[in-house]
């Protein structure tokens, strides 16, 4: 990366950019004048044309290409995975974003959503090209977005056809040697798909998490609620019914990097869909089982803790004093002070409820431990933000695809929205608002990455500055920032500085931008 007034080629500085908008409204497109302030006339460096896509609420994107004299023309297009942006020429404005890549923070594990049984249906219906067209979109690294995580569920989820395990069996019968387990249900529709993001994106990681367990391991003898009955023979069975589950997936080409015990395990009274509610006690029991099994069998699958909210909700925790004696509000940490905690590799976090900055709460005592959140339906900027301020390494949005109806589904949430709508009757598919946002990260910010330190400042009255930030260095050496303008009513105009150079733009109210720029 150059000074500005170098006589070399002055940097590449890539901008994407997104309203805050209402997940209702639809997504549309600006010129970069419109939404990004057009570069101010750089220094002569030889540089060509520069480009700008942005995405605001009202239209379809357009993507804009602006000499460095500022003139500029535009054409409506598909929103372009990365554009770039001209740099302009350094002056301090009234907020400085300052950018300090000495100082590494947590490393990136990915950006993604959720492959549930829903998704890979719906995105079954498409024919194979159109199939095709919308994966490479959604995770090539080149081509599209780069998403680069997916969390898989184990078995059904709310999001899900039909109520099913890999181990089911007629009511009063069991399987404690697990004779019937098969994986069968995944091979037509699931597993393809996995193993072409993956192969989309080699640097994909896949998160595995399960909602119950069969339901002949519980005290309801359903998946639907009710514990896991508390004895060692369903500790065991239940350590290797996950264990065969990271084994068939492996045979079947896709190999499970985290592991979770248990999805939301403190949300309790389900009445449509899998659940179970496992107290600190016995998930710390199935992972003193589930952690030897899996060095046993040769797996370098990681187990994550608990994968549920910041904080306890009330309805909750109501329910859970009253099943368990105990609502257990800390219980990450509570899990963490157990005899299992030599097993567990981090903690994961969903979320709908309570304060992000608890993760920084989790780092400072456990700073060997890994963070991250793993599902989060209503993802937004904001939560975004949040959770990667406080060591979250990833960033997963709840469904990958759902069809008009916010399906098919067997219970739970009817209202949940995937990162793509697939209208099951005219197999067009609508790309939402929380697919920018996501590319917004995946786009820029690669696996392997640092967050590094960002601090906005106001220079002129020293006040709290009107943009967040949060900040990245890639593998490559390359850095990317992602600018919010806090402001709902106002633009801000703000300068970027790492070390002796600098870039100012302008955003109007609630906007976001991405910047990035190679390395020096």
């Amino acid at each position: 990366m150059l000074s500005l007034g170098s006589t070399r080629t002055t940097r590449r500085l890539f901008a994407a950019g997104a309203a805050l908008a209402a997940a209702s409204l639809p997504l549309v497109g600006a010129t970069a004048g419109q939404a990004l302030a057009a570069p101010e006339r750089a220094p002569s460096t030889g540089s060509g044309p520069v480009t700008a896509s942005v995405v605001v609420p009202g239209g379809a994107p357009q993507v804009s290409r602006l000499a460095l004299d500022g003139t500029a023309t535009t054409r409506a297009d598909r929103p372009a995975a990365r554009s770039a942006l001209g740099a302009a020429p350094g002056y301090v404005t009234g907020t400085t974003v300052a950018v300090d890549p000495a100082i590494r923070l947590q490393t990136v594990t990915g950006f993604g959503a959720s492959l549930t049984d829903s998704s890979a249906y719906d995105l079954s219906l498409l024919p194979a090209a159109d199939r095709d067209a919308v994966m490479t979109r959604l995770f090539d690294p080149v081509r599209g977005a780069g998403l680069s995580l997916l969390r898989q569920p184990i078995g059904a989820s709310d999001l899900a056809r039909e109520i099913y395990s890999y181990d089911d069996m007629p009511a009063g019968r069991t399987d404690y040697g697990l004779k019937h387990f098969s994986i069968a249900h995944d091979e037509a529709q699931i597993l393809p798909l996995l193993r072409q993001a993956k192969t989309l994106n080699p640097d994909l990681t896949v998160v595995a998490s399960p909602w119950s367990p069969p339901g002949w391991m519980k005290t309801s003898g359903s998946m639907i609620d009710g514990r896991l009955t508390d004895t060692p023979r369903t500790y065991r069975a239940y350590a290797a019914y996950l264990v065969k589950f990271l084994q068939a997936y492996r045979d079947a080409g896709v190999d499970v990097d985290y592991l979770t015990v248990q999805n939301e395990p403190q949300a309790l009274e389900r009445s449509d869909y899998p659940g179970t509610n496992l107290d600190v006690a016995q998930e710390a029991k199935v992972i003193a089982q589930l952690g030897p099994a899996i060095k046993k069998a040769g797996l370098r699958t990681k187990i994550l803790g608990f994968d549920h909210n910041w904080g306890v909700h009330p309805w909750d925790a109501g329910r859970l004093e009253q099943e368990n004696g105990d609502p257990e509000a800390n219980y990450p940490l509570k899990l963490l002070g157990t005899s299992a905690a030599r097993w567990i590799a981090g903690t994961a976090y969903h979320c709908y409820y309570g304060d992000p900055a608890v993760q920084s709460t989790m780092k400072a005592l456990h700073p060997d431990k890994e963070i991250l959140e793993t599902e989060c339906e209503g993802l937004n900027l904001t939560r975004a933000m949040g959770t990667l301020q406080n060591w979250g390494q990833s960033l997963t949005a709840w469904n990958l695809a759902l069809d008009e109806n916010h399906g098919p589904f067997v219970g739970g949430c009817k209202t949940c929205t995937g990162l793509v709508t697939v209208d099951a009757t005219t197999k067009k598919v609508t790309y939402n608002e929380r697919f920018y946002l996501l590319s917004a990260f995946s786009s820029f910010v690669r696996p392997g990455a640092h967050r590094v330190s960002s601090t906005s400042v106001n220079n002129i009255d020293g006040q709290t500055a009107q943009v967040d930030s949060v900040a990245f260095r890639n593998p490559d050496g390359s850095t990317a920032v992602v600018v919010r303008n806090l402001s709902s009513t106002e633009p801000q105009r703000f300068a970027v500085r790492e070390g002796s150079t600098q870039f100012t733009a302008t955003l109007p109210a609630g906007a976001y931008a991405t910047y990035s720029w190679d390395a020096r």
